[in-house]
Order: C-alpha cells, then sequence, then structure tokens
C-alpha cells in the first residue's frame, strides 16, 4: 500500500517539484558540505536535480552515491557530480564508475514509509542500518529521510538493529523527529 502511495505522489510534478525545494531546505539547514544521497528508484523521490543545484551553491560542497561491493556489506559512499561517468551495479542500480571514496556529513535516505519518530521503512535490504552501525570515525552522519507526505504512518515495526532518522522530509515541509 505505501509503495503504491509512493508512486501515486511521485507521478505528481506539482509534489516533486515541492519537494526539491524541501530538500534544499534541509541541506541549508544542516549547512553540510559533504552530502550522501541515493539514485532513483520507481517511486522514490529524484535528488539529483535539487543536488546539482546545491553544488553550486558557494563554498565548496561535495555529493556521493552509494556503492554495494557486496550484498550484506555496508554501503560505501563514492564521488559524483552531474557529469560522472556512472556504472550499473549491484541491484541494477546505477552507481559511480569513480573510486574516490567519500564519507559524507549528511545523507539523503530514501523511504517507502515513515513515522513521527523518525523510522523508516525501506526495502528491508538493511544497508543503510548496517552502515550507519559500522559509521567509521566518531560521529554519525546526519540522517534525513526523503519521503512523500502520501507515505506517513502512526507507527511502524521496528527492529533492534533499526536506527530512527534526524529529519523527514516531504513536499509539505521539514519533520525533526518526536522523543520516541
Amino acid at each position: 500500500m505505501l509503495l503504491e502511495a509512493r508512486l501515486q505522489a511521485a507521478s505528481e510534478p506539482t509534489k516533486n517539484t515541492a519537494l526539491g525545494r524541501r530538500v534544499l531546505d534541509a541541506l541549508k539547514h544542516f549547512d553540510a558540505k559533504s552530502v550522501g544521497f541515493y539514485w532513483p528508484l520507481a517511486g522514490e523521490f529524484d535528488a539529483r536535480t535539487a543536488i546539482s543545484l546545491w553544488l553550486t551553491g558557494g563554498s565548496p560542497r561535495e555529493a556521493s552515491l552509494p556503492i554495494i561491493r557486496e550484498r550484506g556489506l555496508p554501503l560505501e559512499f563514492h564521488a559524483w557530480s552531474p557529469d560522472t561517468p556512472m556504472k550499473i551495479g549491484h541491484h541494477k542500480i546505477a552507481e559511480p564508475a569513480t573510486e574516490r571514496l567519500v564519507i559524507p556529513e549528511l545523507l539523503l535516505v530514501p523511504c517507502v514509509g515513515f513515522d513521527a519518530d523518525g523510522y523508516r521503512l525501506g526495502y528491508g535490504g538493511g544497508y543503510y542500518d548496517r552502515t550507519l552501525a559500522g559509521w567509521p570515525g566518531a560521529a554519525r552522519p546526519i540522517t534525513v529521510g526523503v519521503a512523500y507526505e502520501a507515505c506517513r504512518t502512526a507507527a511502524l515495526e521496528r527492529e533492534a538493529h533499526d536506527i530512527p532518522l534526524d529529519m523527514i522530509v516531504t513536499e509539505t515541509g521539514l519533520h525533526t523527529r518526536s522523543a520516541g
């Protein structure tokens, strides 16, 4: 049901335009200089235009996309710009053909669904949970879920390894998580 709601919302240009503005608002809010995002699958918001605009906005900024080296391992993030050569990786998802590893300060995370406590529903592969649990260095990145308002749900079922996001961005605004 959430996948259908997301597909419907994604087909509406006004929602995508508004969501693009909200993604830029979130990047401005957190003032990140390095952002990891995702290559869009069917029904997911395509953040490439927003990220391309953000990259041109002043101080040195860097964007990256995830690489799946092997199923079951954490994601790696490799440098991306609009002219980066791409290749097809695991799950038939486009990945940068570059080998330059990036440790982003902020991650934009796709959501199939989300709740007020900042928990997200993805596709069930656990890639983002594994990646965040094993993040290199002392501080995890800021995590911003990207979703359509139609995919909000009262509460998601959680597992012990689930990590709440710091913020969810929808076409209606920036939503910080409740104290859940």
